[in-house]
């Protein structure tokens, strides 16, 4: 028997959530960005109007100000981020012991031995959650219903915002396999570039090749892709309380553009460093040393890690290390 996965993306989150407090703005291109004193700072989310504007996260301020003027710049609250994704997590635990958070405004439900407790239909489980999210939460979700993660995730991504999308094994080449090979979970630039030099563009491309031809241009990466291309993949819903703790944290950004000049570097920096320290804090860890990871434009990885004099995990002290780091 298949089973039945949810996965629920809560819609332009760190800006819905600031919305919550000022109605306003609902209708006005809002983003919340690292330092709105600065023209290099960056963008981490924005609302539906601002995205019509095509303001994309990871950019520079600048940038975003030169597509949109009128654009309203919020800073961001990470702990009440956090406190949201909780309660949103405690909503969804009440329909399904097996909740896997995915990230801060995601998670995976496994909802096959508790459906039928919701009167058994999978699509009308995915509006009822849509519809109370909206209510108690003041917040948008759009939901993939699907018999494994990755196609569930497709599903969450195929329609934005506040939608629910059903892939079932009757439709998922008909909706999936036109997509482009970026689409997939953990295809990146790097990856998808050495797809597309053999002729691999879309899912259904990737699926149609041999999965050892997969695995001789990707290693046991290509294996696993083609497994998510052609709805193989399997792997159960783990809830967090079962995860092992996390031996190292990170986070990671492919921006718009290349970043030029010491202050954009900064920039980007800064707003990873953030990101990490709140994890770290959430964790109860410290660091003890940093690394860097920095792509160039033709995909190659430049490494370079420090340990530091005393564990932290204070953002300043991670980005002045980082930045010692990348200007050596």
């Amino acid at each position: 028997m298949d089973r039945i996965i949810l996965h629920c993306d809560l819609n332009s989150f760190y800006a819905s959530v600031e919305l919550r407090s000022r109605p306003d703005l609902q209708n006005v291109p809002v983003a919340v960005c690292g330092d709105p004193t600065s023209r290099h700072g960056i963008i981490l989310a924005k609302n539906e109007p601002a995205k019509k504007f095509g303001v994309q996260t990871a950019e520079t301020i600048w940038q975003a100000k030169k597509k949109c003027p009128e654009l309203v710049l919020l800073p961001p609250h990470h702990k009440l981020y956090r406190q949201v994704s909780k309660e949103v997590n405690t909503i969804y635990e009440q329909y399904t012991d097996l909740v896997e958070p995915f990230g801060i405004d995601e998670s995976w439900l496994d909802v096959t031995h508790t459906l039928h407790l919701f009167g058994g239909d999978a699509k009308a489980l995915a509006d009822h959650l849509r519809q109370r999210m909206k209510q108690e939460m003041g917040l948008t979700l759009s939901v993939g219903v699907s018999f494994n993660k990755v196609f569930a995730k497709l599903g969450s991504d195929y329609k934005k915002p506040d939608a629910t999308t059903v892939i079932s094994r009757e439709n998922y080449q008909e909706l999936l396999w036109p997509l482009p090979i970026t689409s997939l979970l953990f295809v990146g630039r790097s990856a998808a570039a050495a797809l597309e030099h053999y002729g691999v563009h879309t899912i259904g491309d990737l699926a149609r090749l041999d999965r050892e031809a997969a695995a001789s241009i990707l290693g046991r990466q290509g294996c696993t892709l083609h497994d998510y291309a052609t709805g193989a993949e399997h792997s159960p819903v783990v809830p967090a309380r079962e995860q092992p703790g996390p031996k190292s944290v990170g986070n990671g950004l492919t921006f718009p553009r290349n970043l030029v000049g010491w202050a954009e570097l900064h920039a980007g920096v800064t707003e990873l460093a953030d990101e990490v320290a709140v994890r770290l804090r959430g964790h109860g860890l410290k660091c003890t040393t940093l690394q860097v990871t920095i792509r160039d434009p033709n995909f190659k990885d430049i490494c370079r890690q420090k340990r530091l004099s005393a564990p932290t995990y204070v953002a300043r002290e991670l980005t002045e290390t980082a930045m010692e780091l990348i200007r050596a």
